[in-house]
């Protein structure tokens, strides 16, 4: 009996030992973990105390403070930052879905703050602001590019509450308008429509994932139900930039069958792993279904792709997405400010990481590196993945690159400048009556009054050329041959322009479209150009085509 006595302790012995040295061993690790926190947080106090009393010059201690917070999170990823009670509303915005405004969205255009969109029923619009007005001053505001990213937080503010905005219009006419703020609530589903009209193929454009976008697009769905029976279905999360997480499990759920998983996340202790799985009946359950993806694509659109894509319950066609798979969580702090840091990095159902950039990198801050490798997954058709690149297409297809004269053209601003000088001439004109040559001709007279060449980077190295010359023996006859050559790019170039004509007539339609018509018409007639959306119709209406890009590879 002693000697069993003694084989139980002695196995009770190396059963503990491990076990408390582990726990020991954490303990530790995790006293040097409150300690470095203290000693360093001890150490910029004092620098900060020190300075702020003892330097040559009066500083700002908040300014100054800004500058060291700054400091510190620059050293990790773009999205851990820290909020001020300026950009409250910006994180109000997203958890709540709803701000108080009056229906206006800015750009620069042409180096001006400019009206690049309304919305419809609200006082902007009501009261006759228009595209294209240049705003001057918000209250007693100046405006300028300079303080672009503030002209937000003056337009905002409580509903109920009056806002005064000077505006100047086609150069020469200076309006004020005192605008009424009303709660807006920001639109998830863009568009949710018939296209083509006749077709039984439901088109919807969801731009964000903010707390309704689910509500949205099951009302957009049950409203073009009972219109018509939905045989296939074009989500197109183009320019998504994300949002709430939550949101996209909810519209991923609106395809994948009950209790599918959608998403996991894995924070600092990869072993504590959240999964988050469907909860809900399918609301579009047999239906064949595209979804659009591009460079833009991002975070929730890149959960509900990778979701799509793993369960093969759909195709993606278009260009990879961005890969931004990490997750912030925000925490309130004192005096009206916040902190967004990223907690956590999400994994695909078939398990990847579709994180793109490794901001950890050589970084020192890091105290471990987690090389982004891309490896191969398996879909549940077996189908080949990866991972740390995004979410690539099952077709990859770009229609969206322009050439050099686009671009050019877009960079000055002259579509749009163009768009609102004939808008203002014909906005009596009946649209469908515009004729494409009578547009393309007005385009080309108002390149010719804007003194518009058409310069690419052929004409930068002619001109470099000529400064490099322009102190050698005998320049006058490199000249004359580079006058010959300058010629010669200019009737090109002259000749490249014809052959963009229906490329550029679709873009300058488009802009001319949003100042004739409501935002939903204007979208209608924008879905005809857009030769994505027809290709994503093709694999749609072909069964043997679809089917194909879903079987195992």
């Amino acid at each position: 009996m002693k000697t069993g006595n003694n084989k139980t302790r002695l196995i009770w012995v190396f059963v503990l030992v491990p076990a408390l040295m582990g726990i020991l061993a954490f303990n530790l690790v995790r006293k040097d973990i409150y300690f470095d926190v203290a000693k360093n947080i001890d150490i910029f106090t004092r620098v900060f105390k020190e300075i702020a009393f003892n330097y040559v010059d009066d500083i700002s201690p908040e300014e100054f403070l800004r500058a060291g917070i700054r400091g510190m999170l620059s050293t990790l990823d773009p999205y851990t930052v820290f909020v001020d009670e300026k950009r409250k509303d910006d994180v109000d915005l997203l958890t709540t879905g709803k701000y108080g405004g009056v229906g206006i969205s800015i750009g620069i255009r042409d180096e001006h703050v400019t009206i690049v969109e309304l919305l419809s029923g609200y006082a902007a619009q009501k009261q006759g602001i228009i595209i294209g007005d240049v705003i001057l001053k918000v209250d007693s505001v100046l405006i300028s590019q300079a303080v672009f990213e503030e002209i937000s937080s003056h337009v905002k503010g409580k509903p109920g509450t009056f806002v005064s905005i000077t505006i100047l219009r086609n150069s020469r006419d200076t309006l004020i308008f005192n605008l009424l703020r009303e709660e807006i609530i920001v639109k998830n589903v863009e568009y949710a429509g018939f296209y083509p009209e006749s077709s039984k193929n439901a088109y919807v454009r969801l731009s964000g994932f903010g707390r309704t976008s689910g509500e949205e697009l099951k009302k957009a769905i049950t409203e073009l139900r009972k219109k018509s029976e939905i045989e296939t279905l074009v989500l197109d999360l183009r320019g998504n930039p994300g949002g709430l997480l939550d949101a996209a499990v909810d519209i991923a759920g609106k395809f994948l069958d009950k209790n599918l998983l959608v998403v996991s996340t894995k924070g600092r202790d990869t072993t504590n792993v959240k999964q988050y799985f469907n909860t809900q009946e399918p609301l579009l359950k047999d239906i064949k279904i595209a979804l659009l993806v591009d460079g833009s694509s991002a975070s929730a659109s890149e959960i509900v792709a990778g979701a799509v894509q793993d369960h093969d319950r759909g195709i993606i066609l278009g260009t990879a997405t961005f890969g931004k798979g990490l997750v912030q969580t925000i925490t309130p702090l004192s005096y009206n400010t916040s902190l967004k840091i990223t907690t956590s990095k999400y994994y695909t159902p078939s398990g990847r990481c579709i994180q793109k950039i490794d901001y950890s990198g050589k970084n020192p801050v890091f105290k471990s590196v987690e090389e982004n490798k891309k490896a191969e997954f398996l879909t549940d058709n077996k189908r080949i993945v990866f991972s740390s690149g995004g979410i690539t297409p099952d077709s990859i297809m770009d229609f969206t690159e322009k050439s050099e004269i686009l671009l050019e053209l877009y960079a000055k601003g002259l579509i749009f400048q163009f768009a609102n000088e004939f808008y203002e001439k014909n906005n009596k004109t009946d649209f469908s009556k515009i004729t494409d040559e009578v547009l393309y001709n007005e385009f080309s007279a108002f390149l010719h009054k804007q003194n518009f060449e058409l310069k690419g980077e052929a004409f930068r190295i002619i001109s470099n050329l000529e400064d490099e010359i322009a102190t050698l023996n005998g320049k006058n006859a490199l000249k004359k041959e580079i006058s010959v050559i300058r010629d010669e790019l200019t009737r090109l170039y002259s000749e490249e322009l014809g052959k963009q004509k229906s490329g550029l007539l679709r873009e300058i339609k488009n802009e001319l479209a949003k100042r004739y018509f409501s935002p939903d018409k204007s979208f209608e007639m924008a879905l005809g150009n857009d030769i994505l959306i027809n290709k994503a119709l093709e694999f749609l209406r072909n069964s043997e085509t679809y089917n194909k890009l879903l079987k195992s590879n």
